[in-house]
């Protein structure tokens, strides 16, 4: 019986992680498309030793998550002309097993919506600090939505409309396309329904200021691309990013060069910060103090990254990928 559905799965030498992906999506859908990066974990051959399509991406030109979904979806266009909808999963996450289904009911039941997603949540929040902060940062309020993540169902000719994702963005797309899929009438819907579970193996602190600092560079893009009136795309993150990460380290710097030592008073914003947004929380110790350290912490890496989209658009360095893993 056909469904409609075609899946596009993207990712480099998940092992493990993209077995149990693909394995969770046979069966649900008309077709699974896996759109390999260069594994040298035989990635490749285990994907079709399940059946599923394959397409290996030519690491000759430049590679970002943007284009290999993109290059999935033709893929799925040309096996399935009449597909209906398309669903992007990141290798490293298992399917619900009723989520496809769930999903496809609402866009059914709702013509104006374009995109639904559900909860992500992270398979191993308590092996770390960051995972558990991943589990946190997908904890998004349910109902209409500005943008999602990774994972989505989302319908193929809305999708086609607006050409797909911006294959020259390194992060960000995800937003970025909802941005352009709102300002033509689209909605963006997140409903209370679990959709999939992420195994971002994020055990250190530098894949997390990695990660954070590929945030930063995707705020600053995004808010070069949308920053204007009326949707100012991440133009108040990239902003905080600029005061915290530079603004405040530069004043204590001037104060210390008018005050002396005493300049250095201007430090305790930070850990006034991060108590302030501590405070602001309703759970547990562990629940308010963490995620508002690292927030603040955060806007260093951020920062740095806005440092790296700047000096790629003037054309004293080169976009590349950012990995954290």
């Amino acid at each position: 019986m056909t469904t409609g559905v075609g899946v596009v799965v993207i990712g480099r030498n998940e092992g493990g992680r993209l077995e149990r992906c693909l394995t969770s999506l046979l069966g649900t859908a008309d077709k699974v498309v896996y759109v390999d990066s260069g594994s040298t974990d035989g990635s490749v051959q285990m994907a079709q030793g399940l059946g599923v399509e394959v397409v290996a991406l030519d690491m000759r030109l430049p590679f970002t998550a943007a284009r290999a979904r993109n290059e999935g979806f033709q893929c799925l266009q040309r096996l399935l002309p009449g597909i209906e909808y398309v669903q992007f999963v990141d290798g490293d996450c298992e399917v619900a097993a009723d989520w496809l289904a769930k999903a496809q009911a609402f866009l059914q039941e709702h013509p104006s919506v374009a995109v639904v997603c559900g909860r992500r949540r992270e398979r191993f929040p308590q092996r770390s600090i960051y995972n558990y902060l991943c589990d946190l940062e997908w904890d998004t309020p349910i109902g209409e939505a500005k943008a999602c993540g990774g994972d989505a169902l989302m319908r193929a000719d809305a999708f086609t409309a607006e050409a797909g994702f911006r294959a020259d963005l390194i992060a960000g797309e995800e937003p970025e396309l909802c941005v352009r899929l709102r300002a033509a009438g689209w909605k963006v819907w997140r409903l209370d329904a679990e959709m999939t579970l992420h195994d971002a193996a994020m055990t250190s602190f530098g894949q997390w200021w990695r990660r954070t600092l590929r945030g930063g560079h995707a705020f600053a893009e995004g808010a070069f691309l949308h920053g204007a009136s009326p949707e100012r795309h991440w133009l108040r993150e990239s902003r905080r990013a600029w005061l915290w990460g530079l603004g405040i380290p530069v004043g204590v710097v001037l104060a210390c060069l008018i005050l002396g030592w005493l300049g250095l008073i201007l430090l305790l914003v930070y850990p006034l910060q991060v108590a302030r947004l501590a405070l602001r929380g309703e759970g547990s110790a562990r629940e308010n103090w963490l995620p508002a350290l690292f927030l603040v912490l955060g806007k260093f890496p951020e920062m740095l990254g806005q440092v790296k989209f700047l000096l790629s658009r003037v054309g004293a360095g080169k976009t590349t990928l950012i990995e954290y893993k």
